[in-house]
């Protein structure tokens, strides 16, 4: 053989050698990259071959599967009251990424979760029937919020204090998951969806964090009192009216001037939602200690799941002494969810004591066998001591017995609560944001609640917690108490 031949051969048996190499790649190291690439058609072939699992509200499907008509995808998913609880399920689409609990739980819901299959399954390599979701949502909670937010647009959560059990997740305006379902339609629904101004497919309940103004004063009012800087909501504070912001010669003004803030107690300052008190309280106590308190109850959280995640609640660091006083009125930079903001009425509410809140109670197989408990793995943490909690939900209760929160008001129920109304824009220019947050008990129930209304048809003279806020919350605690 000469030297050309043997060049030559030795070329090709390389070349071989690295073809085989290649497919070995590819065969072993990407196959499940492959797979897994969502532009891979099988995998929605494989999806939709078959109806999926459900998610269960109060003992009832609000999800289905139904046989398409033309393609090659067999079925599609279908939703009851879709709009209702579009911000509990999300959207699972033969186009588009599922999201919400429909993302979450993908591989429970179309059966490829290895806790479904049975040896005869992994012996045959068969798709095991799909599991389900059941999820801790009241049905009548849910439609209390969704009712009463109306054709407002806001966010609105409770929860069960004592399970940490989500009762209620609603952000208006909603929209229907059904219409992105069908590969063929989706296109058209998702570009109006995605365009419309007013962001129907953004969940304002969960991932839409918005200053939250003078609700905040409860986390400044907790840190004071747990702090020992007041041994009591009775006490009267050092706080005068108007209150100079440090190194400014800006005053900080009460929206009532004829409000008794001078001087006033933690009580009177939230019965009055005392501007003055509260922004001079976190400066007295630095940001330090108040970001500590707002820790404990939830915010700067980067991993807040429920199981799905919710956008983190800001409390800032390295601010000027000015800048922390406003701060204490939930201002500057502080950001907060509906959810994180009923957080802080659930820990009051249960003698300061925290527990993880979830929107799932269990996921199961097809037959109803439980395949994981969250209710039993709820943790639960320490914010407050149960003086400093008993001492912020009496002064709650002053907040809508005879304060700004009257409009909260169940009869039969013991409520307290806090309004907020928050500034929006450069210098307040645009509509202030309406919050209010609450727990109501009843004949042993307990429900938190916070509602945000972003905004809504009235006046902006009309703008308040108390105005829009309370009514939602009202709603939705009647509905989480009655017997």
């Amino acid at each position: 053989m000469n030297k050309t031949i043997r060049r030559a051969s030795l070329f090709t048996l390389l070349l071989v050698l690295a073809l085989l190499v290649r497919a070995t790649w590819v065969q072993f190291y990407e196959g499940r990259a492959l797979a897994d690439d969502k532009d891979n058609r099988r995998n929605a072939i494989e999806t939709y071959s078959a109806p999926l699992g459900n998610i269960i509200v109060g003992g009832r499907s609000v999800t289905g599967s139904a046989p398409t008509k033309t393609g090659d995808l067999r079925y599609k998913r279908t939703y009851t009251d879709g709009e209702l609880y579009a911000a509990v399920t999300g959207y699972a689409s033969q186009a588009y990424a599922p999201t919400q609990l429909e993302g979450i739980y993908t591989d429970l819901l179309n059966g490829t979760d290895p806790r479904l299959k049975s040896v005869l399954d992994t012996l045959t390599d068969r798709r095991a029937d799909p599991g389900n979701v059941v999820t801790t949502i009241d049905p009548d909670g849910q439609k209390a919020a969704y009712d009463a937010l109306g054709d407002k647009k806001g966010g609105a959560v409770a929860v069960d204090p004592k399970t940490g059990r989500i009762l209620a997740v609603v952000s208006t305006p909603s929209y229907d998951p059904s219409s992105l379902t069908d590969a063929n339609t989706a296109g058209a629904a998702w570009k109006k969806l995605t365009t419309d101004p007013d962001k129907p497919l953004t969940n304002r309940a969960l991932r839409q964090p918005l200053p939250p103004g003078s609700t905040f004063k409860l986390v400044v009012a907790a840190a004071a009192l747990e702090d020992g800087l007041y041994a009591s909501v009775d006490e009267r504070t050092d706080s005068p009216d108007p209150y100079t912001l440090p190194g400014t010669s800006r005053q900080l003004t009460n929206e009532n001037p004829d409000a008794p803030c001078t001087n006033a107690t933690i009580r009177t300052a939230l019965e009055y939602s005392c501007n003055n008190v509260f922004a001079k309280m976190a400066v007295k106590l630095g940001q330090d200690k108040v970001r500590a308190m707002a820790e404990k109850f939830g915010f700067n959280d980067e991993e807040q799941d429920v199981p799905v995640r919710a956008y983190p609640s800001v409390y800032p660091s390295d601010m000027y002494p000015s800048e922390t006083a406003l701060t204490g009125i939930g201002q500057f930079d502080v950001t907060a969810t509906p959810l994180q903001m009923a957080m802080v009425s659930a820990a009051i509410a249960n003698g300061g004591k925290l527990v993880s809140p979830h929107m799932v109670a269990q996921i199961t197989d097809s037959g109803g066998d439980v395949l994981q408990d969250y209710d039993d793995e709820a943790g639960t943490k320490e914010i407050l001591s149960s003086s400093t909690a008993e001492q912020l939900q009496s002064a709650m209760r002053t907040v809508v017995e005879r304060g700004t929160g009257t409009n909260a008001q169940v009869p039969g129920a013991t409520v307290g609560g806090k309004t907020g109304t928050a500034q929006h824009g450069e210098n307040n220019s645009q509509v202030p944001y309406a919050w209010f947050t609450s727990y109501g008990k009843s004949g042993g129930k307990e429900v938190a609640v916070a509602v945000v209304v972003e905004q809504s048809d009235a006046a902006r003279s009309e703008v308040s917690g108390n105005g829009l806020a309370a009514p939602v919350a009202k709603a939705m605690m009647q509905a989480a108490l009655k017997d």
